[in-house]
């Protein structure tokens, strides 16, 4: 089953994000057997981060839920809220999306 994950920033967002980056990453790569989609969202106007988007492909709820309380961003209270829902795929275009660089 898909789950879409997303955290909207709180306060102090840069700084927590910073000292935790390294870590968000490594949990990301021990996890890219179940990661299909992952980034930040951001502002209309600029590149400024505004929170994350993750999409996972997980057995349950409770697994969804266990990665989501597990991801470094959330432990460290980066995010105002945090809302992991179930999904279903529609369409799939992978060539419609940019390509950018890594952590961008």
């Amino acid at each position: 089953m898909l789950y879409m994950i997303h955290g909207v920033d709180g306060p102090d967002a840069d700084r927590i994000r910073a000292e935790n980056r390294e870590t968000h990453f490594a949990y990301l790569a021990a996890n890219e057997d179940i990661l299909i989609l992952g980034g930040a969202t951001l502002a209309d106007e600029s590149d400024a981060r505004t929170g994350s988007l993750l999409v996972i492909n997980v057995p349950s709820r409770a697994d969804a839920d266990a990665f989501a309380a597990g991801e470094p961003f959330n432990k460290a209270g980066l995010f105002s809220s945090y809302t992991v829902s179930r999904m279903r795929r529609g369409q799939w275009n992978p060539a419609a999306a940019p390509e950018s660089a890594e952590g961008n």
